[in-house]
Order: structure tokens, then C-alpha cells, then sequence
């Protein structure tokens, strides 16, 4: 990810004043982490939840149907699973050790790889942290660039196996990446030649990415604890890998949430903010959540893609037209994220050119503009 990227976190430091706490030695939920009264966007941890019936999409992409599929997927829910997307099991298998290893070691080694209140790389608590009266249980380490150096503080023997892991794992999965972003686009009918930042290959050559793993420790009072709080991703999509503990919800709009199964060999993909601003609303940015669990830890590693950082992001003009009003500003991805950084969910709505409501087109995002406590 190019340096300039960072600027909008330098920009906009988090200073969270709150220890690093070792869960396994906390056999009640403090009340610095009870989330029994919670905010206006965040509904208890218990419901509404969906029927099981009613499921996340799940597409092949060996199916001759899959950009039909994935679109479908992108207007309705704005999030699917993903089979026979070509990331080898065994890769898969390999990330989700390293993951298990670093939030194994002891917190205080761990802090030895500490994000800085103005870094975005390192070990620490979600930035979204400093949005919530209440603490998450939850902790992360995110990875923008080589992971070398803190690698280096962590494993001062072992590190090199736990980078090659890393940089082959962005490796394949910035190709996923790159073929998720065209089956998405296509299904607007969307061409290479509409989205010139793209490449004389259409390669995305210049995009930027970060990979964030995230522990949940098993949690003595899981019903009243909340692993990570709702929120939209300021990506163009996202790629989850998650273990086999389930954790993951989106909120479906006007019904409520529903968990995202861990399906063996499968990934996650989600609408991201800057996508839902290329497609002009057409693809709603998800808003999800982690909840916890009393006897089993979750682990999930998401990869988040942008654009480069310096490219100008708005309606793509093959979706504007008379009765189809761009309904958000150009914005690049280091200035979204500073905007992000000081509204959170409220951030698409402050991008916003046009109403709700504009000439009978609905902007599906509209649970964005939310009350933030």
C-alpha cells in the first residue's frame, strides 16, 4: 500500500486508553465490556436474527452462471460466499495457523508489535473503538506492507515462515481480488474501458490492500459481550477468511441479522463503501458485526481492497444518466478513510450529493446515516 495511504490515519490518531487485557484470565465480563444497553445502531447481541432458511448466497466460480449470481448477490445482500475461487486449502490453512500463533503468544510479547495511535500497522484493539463507550472482545493485528519488522519482535527466531505465509497469501488473494471486482462490475456491464484506473490490463495493477487478522476469544458471558461492532467497510470489497467458528452477521435491510456459516474452503466477500459509490447505490455497502462465543475462540483474517490511493472515486458514467443522478461525490480512498476516521458510519451520508430519494431512485445505503453514540 503506498505511503500516501497512511496519511489519513496520521491524520486522524486514535488514542485508546484502554489496557490490553488477557482474556483468558477474565472469568466474568467486566463491565467495561457489557454491552446489555446498547447503542441505536448496535441491537443486542441476541436478535433479531434471521430463519435459517434465509442464508447468505453462496456462488461457485466455476458456475457459467457466477457473474449473474454475484451480481443478484451484490443488489440483494451485498455479501456471498465464495467456492472454487483457486486459493489452495492448504494456503488457507497455513494463514489461519499464523494467525493462531500471534494472539497465542503472551500479551506483553504481543505488545512488543503495538500499533502507534497514528500508525495503521501493528498489534492492537479495532480503530472503530473509540466510536463506543463500550470495549470489544476482540483484538487485531493489521498488515499493511511487509510485516517484517514486527514479525521480527514477535517471532525473533521463527519470523521469516510467518512473512512468506503472509506474502503468499496477498499474493493470491489480491488475483481474487482483482476477479471478484470485474464479476461484480461486469454484472452492471461494466467494461475495462469504463473504469480507466484499472490498467491498460485491467489488472488493477495499482490497487492498495491491507490484511487485518482478528482474535475472539471465548467469552464468559457471550449474550451481553460484543466481539466487533457494526459497521460498513471503507473498501471496495473485502475477502474474509473465517475459522470454523461462526461469529459473523449482516444485517439484511428491514429484517435483521443473519450469521454468515463458515463453509469449509469457502470466502466471504463484501460490498465495500467505495464500491457502493462506484455502482451509484446499486450495491449496498453491508453492515456486519462479530458476536462471541462462550466455549469456542474465532479467528478470521479479512483482506481489504482499494483503489490506488490518489484516484478519484464516483458513479461510474455508464450508471448516470437522466432519472440517475450521481449520488456521491468524487472522493479518493486516503480521503474517505479520513472521513471515516471522524464520522464512521456516518460517512457515506456525508458524501452524499442527492436525498434518500432522488427522481424514484433509492439509495439502498441509507442505514448509514445512523445515530453514533
Amino acid at each position: 500500500m503506498p505511503s500516501r495511504l497512511t496519511d489519513a490515519f496520521k491524520s486522524h490518531p486514535v488514542h485508546l486508553h484502554h489496557k490490553h487485557p488477557d482474556f483468558s484470565s477474565l472469568q466474568e465480563l467486566p463491565d467495561s465490556y457489557a454491552w446489555s444497553a446498547q447503542p441505536e445502531d448496535q441491537p443486542s447481541p441476541e436478535g433479531p436474527i434471521f430463519s435459517p432458511e434465509m442464508s447468505v448466497p453462496i456462488v461457485d466460480l466455476n458456475d457459467p452462471n457466477a457473474l449473474k449470481l454475484i451480481g443478484h448477490a451484490c443488489k440483494t445482500w451485498g455479501v456471498f460466499q465464495v467456492t472454487n475461487h483457486g486459493i489452495p486449502n492448504e494456503l488457507l490453512d497455513d494463514i489461519e495457523t499464523t494467525g493462531r500463533s500471534l494472539f497465542n503468544l503472551p500479551v506483553q510479547q504481543k505488545l512488543k508489535a503495538a500499533r502507534s495511535p497514528d500508525g495503521v500497522s501493528g498489534y492492537g484493539l479495532a480503530r472503530i473503538s473509540s466510536f463506543f463507550a463500550k470495549l470489544m472482545w476482540s483484538e487485531g493485528f493489521t498488515i499493511v506492507g511487509s510485516p517484517l519488522e514486527h514479525f521480527r519482535q514477535l517471532w525473533p527466531q521463527d519470523y521469516a515462515k510467518f512473512c512468506d505465509t503472509i506474502e503468499e497469501y496477498e499474493t493470491e488473494v489480491k488475483r481474487l481480488a482483482g476477479r471478484l471486482m470485474w464479476l461484480m462490475l461486469g454484472s452492471l456491464g461494466i467494461t475495462k474501458a469504463d473504469v480507466k484506473w484499472a490498467g491498460p490490463k485491467g489488472d488493477f495493477k495499482g490497487a492498495s490492500a491491507a490484511v487485518q487478522l482478528n482474535s475472539y476469544p471465548t467469552c464468559p458471558d457471550p449474550d451481553r459481550a460484543m466481539g466487533l461492532a457494526a459497521h460498513t467497510d471503507s473498501t471496495l470489497l473485502t475477502i474474509l477468511y473465517q475459522s470454523s467458528t461462526s461469529g459473523l452477521q449482516v444485517l439484511k435491510e428491514g429484517t435483521g441479522w443473519v450469521t454468515v456459516p463458515p463453509v469449509h474452503g469457502a470466502l466471504v466477500v463484501n460490498v465495500g463503501d467505495l464500491l457502493h459509490i462506484l455502482s451509484n447505490g446499486l450495491y449496498p455497502s453491508v453492515l456486519h458485526r462479530a458476536v462471541v462465543n462462550r466455549t469456542r475462540h474465532r479467528l478470521s483474517i479479512a483482506y481489504l481492497y482499494g483503489p490506488p490511493s490518489s484516484v478519484q472515486i464516483s458513479p461510474l458514467s455508464r450508471l448516470v444518466g437522466p432519472g440517475h443522478p450521481p449520488l456521491y461525490r468524487p472522493i479518493t480512498w486516503n480521503e474517505y478513510l479520513g472521513t471515516k476516521a471522524k464520522h464512521f458510519n456516518k460517512a457515506l451520508s456525508s458524501v452524499r450529493l442527492f436525498s434518500p430519494v432522488v427522481n424514484g431512485l433509492v439509495d439502498v445505503n441509507d442505514h448509514n446515516a445512523v445515530k453514533v453514540n
